[in-house]
Order: C-alpha cells, then sequence, then structure tokens
C-alpha cells in the first residue's frame, strides 16, 4: 500500500494548524514535518513546542524528519511533543546504532534518512533495527526542488537488500516527487512518499493527493 505523507515545509507557515486540516481531509495518511537547523542543512524551521501544539489539530501520525546536527539532544523533546517516527540522519549521528535505539526505548518508530551522495552502505549495518528509510531525492533545506534521477537506482538497490534479508521495513522517499514521476519512484521499491509544494500549490487538494495515490499504483 502507498501511503502519502505531504510536507508542510511547503505550507503556509501563517496557518499550519488550518493546513495541517486540510490534507487530513484531503485523505493525506501522515503529516512530514521537516526539522531544520540551519547548521546540517542551510534552513530553520520549527521546534518541539510547534509540533506539540499541531498535535492538537489532527489524527494523523507525525513523521519529523531530523535535518539537524547532534540529534540525539532533541530526540526525547520530539517525542514527548508527539512525534510518532522520528528519522535522523545517518550522516549527522556519530553512533548511529545508540540512536536508534533511544528512539525506540521512547516507543517511537525509528527511521535513518541518507542524502542523496550518501551510500546505502551507512545504513546496511542497521536495517534490521529500523522501521524506515529514507532516501532523500534531492539535497535536504528547500522545497520545490528538481528530482535527483540518479536516485531511483538507489530506490531499486536498497529494495533488493531489504528483500535479500526477508525483513520488512517501509521504503520513505522524499524531493521533487509529482504525479509524473511518483510511479517510477514507487515501482522502484518506495512505499511512503513525501510531497510538498506538488500538494500544498494545488487548487484542489483532495484531487492531487488521489491522482498521486493512482499514478504511484497504475501499470
Amino acid at each position: 500500500m502507498i501511503k502519502i505523507a505531504p510536507s508542510i515545509l511547503s505550507a503556509d507557515f501563517s496557518k499550519l494548524g488550518e493546513e495541517i486540516v486540510r490534507i487530513e481531509k484531503a485523505g493525506a495518511d501522515l503529516v512530514h514535518i521537516d526539522v531544520m537547523d540551519g547548521h546540517f542543512v542551510p534552513n530553520l524551521t520549527i521546534g518541539p513546542p510547534v509540533v506539540k501544539s499541531l498535535k492538537k489539530v489532527t489524527g494523523l501520525p507525525f513523521d519529523v524528519h531530523l535535518m539537524i546536527d547532534n540529534p540525539d539532544s532533541y530526540i526525547d523533546a520530539f517525542s514527548e511533543a508527539g512525534a510518532d517516527i522520528i528519522s535522523v540522519h545517518a550522516e549527522a549521528c556519530i553512533h548511529l546504532h545508540r540512536t536508534i535505539q533511544r528512539i525506540k526505548q521512547l516507543g517511537k518508530k525509528a527511521a535513518v534518512a541518507l542524502n542523496p551522495a550518501t551510500p546505502l552502505s551507512a545504513v546496511e549495518w542497521v536495517l534490521d533495527d529500523v522501521d524506515m528509510i529514507l532516501i532523500m531525492s534531492v539535497n535536504p533545506g528547500f522545497g520545490g526542488q528538481k528530482y535527483i534521477e540518479g536516485v531511483t537506482r538507489k530506490i531499486e538497490l536498497l529494495k533488493n537488500l531489504i528483500e535479500s534479508r526477508d525483513i520488512n521495513i517501509d521504503i520513505e522517499v522524499d524531493g521533487g516527487i509529482d504525479t509524473g514521476n511518483i510511479y517510477d519512484v514507487t515501482k522502484a521499491g518506495a512505499n511512503l512518499i513525501v510531497s510538498g509544494s506538488t500538494i500544498f500549490s494545488a487548487e484542489d487538494t483532495s484531487k492531487i493527493i488521489k491522482e498521486l495515490r493512482e499514478n504511484a499504483c497504475r501499470e
């Protein structure tokens, strides 16, 4: 089953609560929340207090993507604020296995994110410990970027690796995905799709989420 997670990075930040209610009514499966610190990526976004306040307006799971240095210092705070899935970057974790275990100790799903140029070998030894791998298909930091075509092969390789291990984890892909290329991404092996500007810039939110879901599963 393909799940759609709109990224609120592309939402209107002056009315985030309303934007989340809008995508929930439109059929979104999760809310993707990008947390940026201005160091790991060249942008700043939101912290735990905002996540906590947004949790009050929706029943959708919160998929919190920590694009920050030293994520270990913030895992507990985002867990308490209402994160259901916490993704940390392999590039930012000195002791990745320990970080994953902490997320799971808090009762949350643990995911590891990889930048486009980071090889799959960075997560090969933790695949049995995670619930999800997040493949970035743009260089993180800003919304509205173009999908990096070479990432499709990376998704395929990850899918093959997961199947060879006979494990069941999600493959999430984030960056530049729209109705025109979503099928290539899901065919390669992704089952959880993050989409930002494509969804939030659409006049009819329900229609665009439906189109994404239908195109993702076309033969």
